[in-house]
């Protein structure tokens, strides 16, 4: 349930003292989610914010509105449910009220729901059933996990069917795999290879894992996982499997199983613990058969405010200032995997608001956000982001994020349009922030039109965050000492994680983001537009206060949240 949803203005405190009755939570947490309640401008309800805040559970929630209105309350599942009694109310209908049917015995429907108060919805529920209903209180997320259980949608695939880890070696091998392709098909939605790629997308979203890659060799088949930005190897899986996997991962996101000579993507829907999850599958071939990579894109991994990206306060202050001008150019900079788009994500959260029209350009839309017009580039079609974007400037837009600049064409357009009225936030692929300058001009942008247009430039890593569980001090070589020492010219103490269950052995959990913010000042703009050499700019930039990556990061290895070793392996060109 979206926790404390049916709560009233007037009954919030209601909540709060029959869960302080039942012992669920103390009355100095309920006066902390009540000042955080108060300082989000009563956005959001008391009930969200004690589950957010970890103080309690949706299901003690909702158990405490059950007894509070007098009905009763129940954990709804597959297993409570007659999955003949679900095709009674229309599947719309189900999904868009938070209703799940679980009996009917003669004329009378017991029906889960999550706003027992909602009396127009349970008389609907009469009229439309000519029963009369009887009602529990349930969550939310129980509700519709048991939905999309029995009702799928035609192309959402439910992940329930999970094996552990003990049961992996009872698989039975495929042996003498027939290059027929009927019966590659039917093997591939056998019960066997159906679990294992279960298991397979189902552990990774468990384990935080950004990519799956599936990846055959000779005579051997491995599963390797990208956590926080390294690979590991998951499993090895009999080899004679790998044809049928890589055929029911093709059919899930609805590939040529026959095609095996060419590469291909496509995309598939999940829906992991009642929870819709998108994967983003690349297929190529190999010499030892089709390799498969699977990008996981979990809505709820997306960090929509900016206070959870690791920016210092300066930093934050500053970035908040530019995102707020009224037009311009705002990049954001860094290999692939530094969390562009994220940072990107998190200014639009901010700076959306039904006053303005904000739009995007993006290959893929990574995010659906509420309030916000996204637009999906379709190469294949003709509909890139030049194309887009030149459309887009006429949708009467205020706010354009463009997912990357890519050509000559889409930098020229994107400057046009900042210069015109527009702020425009797009990213770039530099090694730091006065980087993007040169970027800019070697893509064909005029210089002066870059001086005219640029606001700031962010550049940014991700580095891995020490694990808390077994962090530990220790002392690092003398050279390395001595590089922070230059840097923060004071002692600091060093922390690693020296390996635990928690953090797989690794001494990480986790990553936050390093960064360095370009905001040129009418000096450093005038040497733009007379395309000075990148050095100077970048020396200038020093001189009037940006912080490079390298510092950024130290001082983050002084608050102990990551090693010097992350820090120099993700800055070592600035070093």
């Amino acid at each position: 349930m979206e926790a404390g949803s049916q709560i009233t203005v007037e009954n919030k405190m209601q909540l709060g003292q029959l869960l302080l009755a039942r012992g669920v939570v103390s009355a100095e947490q309920i006066e902390k989610a009540l000042a955080e309640q108060r300082a989000k401008g009563h956005r959001k309800l008391l009930g969200e914010l004690l589950v957010e805040m970890s103080y309690c559970t949706e299901n003690q929630i909702a158990s405490a509105l059950a007894e509070a209105y007098g009905v009763p309350y129940a954990q709804v599942g597959p297993k409570i449910c007659d999955v003949k009694v679900l095709e009674i109310l229309p599947r719309e209908f189900l999904e868009g009220h938070i209703v799940l049917p679980l009996f009917k015995v003669h004329d009378v429907l017991t029906v889960a729901v999550s706003e027992p108060t909602n009396v127009f919805l349970i008389d609907e529920i009469e009229r439309m059933t000519g029963c009369r209903v009887q009602v529990v209180c349930s969550t939310t997320k129980d509700i519709r996990a048991t939905i999309q259980t029995y009702l799928p949608a035609a192309n959402v695939f439910v992940i329930d069917d999970i094996i552990d880890d003990e049961s992996l070696e009872d698989f039975t091998l495929i042996e003498n795999i027939t290059q027929d392709i009927s019966n590659l098909e039917e093997i591939a939605g056998q019960s066997p290879v159906v679990k294992l790629v279960n298991y397979l997308l189902y552990n990774a979203v468990r384990e935080n894992a950004s990519d799956i890659h599936i990846e055959p060799d000779d005579k051997r088949l491995r599963v390797r996982y990208r956590v926080d930005g390294r690979m590991y190897e998951k499993i090895r899986p009999p080899y004679q499997m790998h044809p049928a996997i890589v055929s029911r991962v093709k059919i899930m996101a609805e590939l040529d199983i026959a095609q095996r000579r060419l590469p291909q993507d496509g995309g598939i829907h999940v829906l992991v613990e009642g929870r819709p999850i998108d994967l983003r599958v690349s297929v190529m071939p190999g010499n030892f058969g089709e390799k498969v990579v699977i990008r996981i894109i979990d809505p709820q991994k997306v960090l929509l405010n900016l206070e959870s990206l690791g920016f210092t306060y300066d930093n934050l202050q500053l970035f908040r200032k530019v995102i707020h001008s009224p037009n311009g150019i705002v990049l954001v900079t860094g290999p692939t995997g530094s969390g562009k788009n994220t940072t990107l994500y998190a200014a639009l959260a901010e700076l959306n608001s039904e006053e303005v029209n904000i739009c995007t350009v993006e290959d893929p839309v990574e995010c659906n956000m509420a309030g916000i017009n996204q637009f999906q580039v379709n190469e294949k079609a003709g509909f890139e982001f030049s194309t887009a974007l030149r459309s887009l400037l006429r949708q009467d837009p205020d706010i354009i994020m463009v997912g990357e600049i890519r050509d000559h064409a889409t930098a020229n357009i994107a400057v046009q349009a900042a210069l015109t009225g527009h702020l425009v936030l797009s990213t770039l692929h530099t090694n730091d922030a006065p980087g993007a300058v040169t970027r800019l001009l070697d893509l064909g942008v005029a210089p002066y039109l870059v001086s005219a247009s640029l606001i700031a430039i962010l550049a940014q890593r991700l580095v891995r965050k020490v694990c808390p569980n077994c962090r530990s001090e220790y002392e690092p070589s003398i050279s390395i000492r001595r590089i922070v020492e230059k840097a923060t010219g004071e002692g600091v103490k060093f922390y690693r994680g020296v390996g635990c269950k928690k953090c797989r052995n690794t001494g990480y959990v986790g990553r936050i983001a390093i960064h360095e913010m370009f905001v040129p000042n009418e000096e450093t703009l005038a040497m733009i537009g007379e395309h000075t050499s990148l050095k100077k700019i970048k020396q200038k930039a020093l001189e009037t206060g940006m912080i490079p990556l390298q510092t950024d990061g130290i001082e983050k290895v002084k608050a102990g949240i990551v090693s010097i070793e992350e820090v120099l392996r993700t800055t070592q060109t600035e070093t």
